[in-house]
């Protein structure tokens, strides 16, 4: 009776080693792809605050868009006070 449950308990142990084995390689793939997509998310900002730079430089520009930006915020106050006005 004892030799019977030492070879489950065996057998249970390898499987689960087997398991942890596997478990440890899918992780570490997940890791390095984790860490390409990190690098590849990393290039993608630094290209992007490049150009936000060189148009942050064109400060003609960024006057039209705080222009068009207030006059944005204005129409939406004015949609928003629509909206919620009380019935006459």
């Amino acid at each position: 009776m004892e030799e019977n449950t030492e070879g489950k308990a065996e057998k249970f142990f390898k499987e689960f080693g087997k398991k942890m084995d596997s478990f440890l390689v899918e992780l570490k793939d997940a890791g390095t792809r984790v860490e390409a997509d990190m690098k590849d998310k990393y290039e993608e900002l630094k290209v992007a605050a490049e150009k936000f730079k060189k148009e942050a430089e064109n400060k003609e520009r960024w006057k039209e868009v705080e222009v068009a930006l207030k006059k944005a915020g204005e129409e939406l106050n004015n949609a928003v006070k629509a909206a919620f006005k009380k019935p006459q």
